[in-house]
């Protein structure tokens, strides 16, 4: 996702909030349940850097205000003295995986390296966000099989490039049920063509159903790959 920039932007008004999360040992909220070892198996890796990355939040459009920085998981903004409305994203390192709600709930946005000076310029229909994490990314190698039917049973492709329109290669269902993901590298689904609608990030592992990445949904028809920048 190509960063969108905003020209002749103002200096923030105010001091930044600053958070350098780590995981401890005691049990987290996750998108994926309340395990510490499950959180470490979907999103940071044994392999992975312990520098994952920084994104900086602003209460206002094009980059003005009161910031929030963070360079690691961080369960609800308002918890960190912030708001849950943010209306521009700064992402200076890494890939990351935003909520519109506290504990890693509610609607998904994926932001790479890049400016977003709206809350349109990330798929968001509001300005709503209040929790986030760095998303796990082991490599370059990018590698995924989908699967007709809920535990990978039925009709399977993989794919290791992005695709506008799985239709056009060969993907004749509106639907996928279940995933792996093999490679090293993250992944976004999308539940419209070329990229639109409400998305999904799954990481390296196995999902049975779809929902394992939250959706309610199985309805997938576009796929493409998270490029990490640090």
């Amino acid at each position: 996702m190509a960063g969108v920039h905003c020209f002749g932007r103002p200096q923030p008004q105010f001091p930044p909030l600053r958070i350098y999360s780590t995981i401890s040992s005691n049990t987290l909220k996750t998108p994926f349940g309340n395990s510490t070892q499950h959180w470490h198996q979907r999103a940071l890796p044994n392999n992975m850097s312990q520098y994952s990355g920084k994104i900086v939040f602003y209460e206002g459009k094009c980059f003005t205000g009161r910031k929030l920085e963070v360079s690691g998981p961080c369960e609800n903004f308002q918890e960190r003295g912030f708001t849950n409305r943010v209306h521009s994203v700064c992402v200076r390192t890494g890939a990351w995986l935003c909520f519109s709600h506290a504990d890693f709930r509610g609607q998904q946005y994926v932001l790479e390296h890049g400016e977003y000076p709206g809350f349109y310029s990330w798929n968001a229909h509001n300005d709503r966000m209040g929790s986030c994490k760095p998303v796990g990314m082991h490599g370059e190698h990018y590698r995924i099989e989908i699967f007709e039917g809920r535990h990978f049973s039925g009709l399977s492709q993989e794919f290791t490039e992005d695709c506008s329109f799985l239709s056009r290669q060969g993907w004749d269902k509106k639907w996928i049920n279940a995933i792996k993901v093999y490679g090293d590298g993250a992944w976004v689904l999308y539940e419209e063509p070329n990229y639109r609608g409400q998305m999904y990030l799954v990481e390296r592992g196995d999902y049975s159903s779809c929902n394992e990445w939250q959706a309610a949904s199985a309805n997938i028809q576009s796929l493409r790959r998270v490029i990490n920048h640090f």
